[in-house]
């Protein structure tokens, strides 16, 4: 086992560099060298200016580094360097090809560890206030990708699969018209809403809803730009009840401030 060598791979979370988690911070401004994703926010250099910063993106559609040359530099960096971050979007374990990673440390006998991050899907919840599972009707939540080269016989694109009461979609941007046909020919009922987040995480997200029916409008708000799509139960907007008023509010303050007094 190589002692010298060490790679941490670390979740920046999708979008705004502060929601990275302390842990990922902290590992990342020790680093020698970083190996980052295309969507991660180059605010995120000045926590290691002095490291060195390479590039091994993948986008679809888009010229991207070959998983090979991502594996081999990982193994060439850390067995030069005392500290190598392999900087993921979002969460690495999402998509995001760990596994692939972890086996080509493993074979060269490189120590390595997981930082946990911020998935797209927990950051375009909370970026439209409604929860990915809900008591009673939300039970369970899918993760899938809309990037698929599986088709029907006839050439279809291949129905979508309900596995959970809220299905999510990532790198779904380029995919909306054919994740609506998709859909459609799945059998989801034409009334099943539907919400579709681009850029979640940074400042000019888009947010818009929709059914399984109209979802296929979303391509032109939406195009060019990094998707998640949820579909079902937690894509409906929460139904949040404010009081009339805020006197029922000072009243429970003032009863909980005469407790605290002992009366």
């Amino acid at each position: 086992m190589n002692k010298t060598g060490h790679v941490a791979f670390i979740g920046a979370g999708p979008g705004a560099a502060d929601l990275i988690t302390v842990r990922g911070a902290r590992l990342l401004a020790q680093a020698d060298v970083v190996l980052f994703d295309a969507l991660t926010d180059p605010a995120l250099r000045q926590l290691a200016p002095a490291a060195r910063w390479l590039h091994v993106g993948k986008r679809g559609f888009e010229n991207s580094t070959a998983q090979a040359t991502i594996n081999a530099l990982l193994v060439r960096h850390a067995q030069r360097a005392a500290r190598v971050v392999r900087l993921k979007g979002g969460d690495p374990s999402v998509f995001g090809r760990l596994e692939e990673e972890l086996q080509a440390l493993a074979d060269a006998g490189i120590a390595c560890e997981v930082v946990p991050g911020i998935t797209a899907a927990s950051a375009a919840a909370a970026a439209t206030l409604r929860p990915l599972t809900r008591r009673g009707g939300g039970r369970s939540v899918s993760l899938n990708t809309a990037m698929t080269a599986v088709t029907t016989q006839a050439g279809d694109a291949a129905p979508v699969a309900r596995h959970a009461d809220t299905e999510v979609f990532y790198m779904a941007g380029k995919q909306l018209l054919a994740l609506a046909r998709r859909l459609a020919a799945s059998g989801w009922p034409a009334d099943t809403p539907v919400c579709v987040v681009s850029r979640a995480g940074w400042g000019d997200m888009l947010a818009s809803d929709h059914t399984a029916a109209t979802v296929a409008q979303a391509a032109v708000l939406h195009a060019g730009r990094p998707a998640v799509v949820t579909v079902g139960a937690g894509a409906a907007p929460a139904v949040l009840q404010r009081p009339a008023s805020c006197e029922p509010l000072q009243a429970a303050t003032e009863a909980g401030r005469a407790i605290d007094r002992g009366f």
